[in-house]
């Protein structure tokens, strides 16, 4: 039987970032958690939080020396996800390069499914 696919994937920018948070928060952590909540003008918006613990229903993703909690309230939004970080002139974050979008408001802040 094959491996299941990860449900997301992380970029070596993205893990580099995440380690680095780690490191600055100053008290253990598990790992960071994913998820989404309805905000903005197209619906939905990601979320980003530090884990202390995996929850009882999150799914996992340990890649590239990070580990990555998925909220089980946004598996289904997020699948085949790719979780990036970029820096620009005015601006640097995650940014998610997500498959399953239809489309996003003018802002960028939020997305619909």
């Amino acid at each position: 039987m094959q491996p299941r696919p990860a449900p997301m994937s992380i970029t070596d920018t993205a893990a580099l970032q995440v380690k680095k948070l780690l490191d600055k928060r100053g008290k253990p952590s598990a790992g960071i958690r994913i998820g989404v909540r309805t905000k903005g003008c197209s619906g939905m918006s990601y979320t980003i939080e530090y884990a202390d613990e995996k929850g009882e229903f999150d799914e996992m993703v340990t890649d590239k020396g990070v580990t990555v909690f998925i909220d089980p309230k946004a598996s289904m939004f997020i699948l085949g996800t790719e979780m990036d970080f970029v820096v620009e002139k005015m601006a640097n974050g995650f940014v998610f390069n997500n498959p399953n979008e239809k489309g996003r408001c003018g802002c960028g802040e939020s997305f619909h499914v």
